[in-house]
């Protein structure tokens, strides 16, 4: 039987099989789509399914798609192109059928759910992952004769990873041409400005299409130069001023393979995200500090947000919105009470009364802060409790909208509105703050009975603690991505906040992929 040379190990096969029938090309190979395969051909009784004069152009067709691989940012060579290349598929060859057969499975599997599993670079990660019956789906692939067709069906549906499929061809084109040429160092350029630099920016900027190389003053910086510059700038999520300073400068000089990485690593990011996002549902991305709201596939609200510092990182997770709160008293966590509060109320106690908190004793009494000694006061173990009143000075503002998890993030308003002025914003403790708030949850409450937007706003005008309920929750994704769609210039590409790029990037090239039985 062609399975009993599949051997197990936990679900996933981790023998090497040698090819050395007649005809089949020498090699060895990590089966790892044991489990799968063997259903596979189980239920086509041991019929071989790729190699065989019947079934030759199945195997011409995964050889095409394997090749293609290499357009979602994973490489051919995982799914064992050289040695499908070397096959004869006019001969009917048990072995080769069976690389042919792994080839499919773990190709699928990586299209469909990522190449790696996203807990092992993002340990918070909760989002469903997609799945199938990956051997019933082959089955009616190879039924249908549909083998690059089924493949790419499973890659993400979303109109974002397609965008950067595109920038993907783009960005390895210009990297097969070699290195795109570098703008010296040197003091800031300005529109106006002349001389090699000057040339040299144009050079760079051709290389991207963003402007033609040829001109009669290729030294001048004129203002044809200029707007290419800001059309970069915006690319690269920058102020789009037309001047090239430090920034501007290190972005240009960034290398195109570091591009091309950079989108491998998002599009694999995509991978891991659940078939349906929800059809009201909420995105943040931390590594571009915005919120989108969604509402059957278009984007109908965008607000900044302040994320969490880089020693506070707000995680990567999903969660579903089930209510929200408006003049929320703040329940301040444990921890913050220790690393925060308490050192600022020894050094200024009277700031209890004035910030609006109080004190709460481990049976639920309330203690007047004033008789407290908070010098004497132990860090561990805490013996108060402390919540903050509702009110100008309350750390989250107006409103708080909950999707209960592990990690006790939310989002919410803030009182250092002032904040938002900053391109950079990671300031928070963990949570994300979020400009006009109260506009969101008019959003939010769209579904919610009785919460016309007047009633909403009226509420929020007080200072008494209100819930919210959602009839239909809402899911969130608190997201991690670093080249986004843009509809002016098809990519923009985000400072790795987090540094979070190059554990992904060093975990699809360090491991062998591997792929859980589906």
């Amino acid at each position: 039987m062609i399975h009993e040379t599949l051997k197990m190990t936990a679900g996933v096969c981790a023998v090497f099989l040698m090819l050395s029938s007649p005809g089949s090309a020498a090699t060895s190979f990590d089966c790892r789509a044991c489990e799968t395969a063997e259903r596979f051909y189980e239920a086509r009784e041991e019929a071989l399914a790729w190699t065989g004069p019947a079934n030759a152009h199945l195997l011409e067709d995964l050889v095409e798609a394997v090749r293609g691989a290499s357009t979602h940012g994973l490489s051919p060579e995982d799914y064992h192109l050289t040695s499908l290349e070397a096959i004869d598929p006019q001969i009917a060859d048990q072995a080769a059928d069976e690389l042919a057969t792994d080839s499919y499975l773990t190709l699928a599997a990586h299209l469909l759910a990522g190449r790696l599993d996203p807990v092992s670079v993002e340990p918070d990660w909760t989002a469903a992952r997609r799945g199938r019956d990956l051997a019933a789906y082959l089955q009616g692939a190879v039924s249908n004769g549909a083998i690059r067709e089924s493949l790419e069906t499973l890659a993400p549906a979303q109109p974002g990873y397609q965008t950067l499929r595109d920038a993907l061809v783009f960005y390895r084109a210009l990297e097969a041409e070699g290195s795109w040429p570098t703008v010296e160092a040197g003091g800031t350029l300005r529109p106006g400005d002349i001389g090699p630099r000057v040339a040299q920016l144009r050079a760079r900027l051709a290389a991207t299409g963003d402007i033609a190389i040829e001109s009669e003053t290729p030294e001048l910086y004129d203002e044809a130069l200029a707007e290419a510059v800001r059309v970069f700038q915006n690319r690269t999520s920058l102020d789009a001023d037309g001047i090239i300073g430090a920034q501007t400068l290190a972005q240009l000089n960034t290398p195109v393979s570091g591009r091309v990485r950079q989108i491998e690593a998002n599009l694999e990011r995509w991978r891991w995200l659940p078939e349906d996002l929800g059809r009201r549902h909420i995105r943040v991305n931390i590594a571009d500090y915005q919120l989108e709201a969604w509402n059957n596939g278009a984007i109908e609200r965008t607000h900044e947000v302040i994320v969490g510092q880089l020693y506070r990182r707000t995680p990567v997770f999903s969660g579903n919105m089930s209510y929200f709160v408006l003049n929320p008293w703040w329940e301040t966590p444990p921890s913050l009470t220790v690393r925060d509060k308490l050192p600022a109320f020894r050094r200024d106690p009277s700031a209890v009364n004035r910030l609006g908190f109080q004190v709460i004793d481990r049976v639920g009494n309330i203690v007047d802060s004033e008789t407290i000694d908070w010098a004497t006061v132990p860090a561990s173990p805490f013996p108060y409790r402390i919540r903050q009143a509702p009110g100008p000075l309350n750390a989250l503002g107006e409103v708080k909208f909950m999707f209960p998890n592990q990690h006790n993030v939310y989002l919410h308003d803030t009182p250092t509105r002032g904040l938002f002025a900053q391109r950079q914003r990671n300031f928070s403790s963990g949570c994300v703050r979020v400009r006009d708030p109260l506009e969101l949850a008019q959003w939010v409450a769209a579904d919610a009975d009785g919460w016309t937007p007047e009633r909403l706003m009226s509420v929020a005008g007080g200072n008494t603690e209100t819930r919210v309920s959602l009839a239909r929750h809402i899911p969130v994704h608190i997201l991690y991505s670093t080249v986004v769609p843009d509809e002016v210039s098809g990519v923009r590409f985000l400072n790795d906040i987090y540094g979070r790029d190059q554990a992904v990037l060093d975990a699809m090239s360090a491991s062998p992929p591997a792929m859980a039985s589906r």
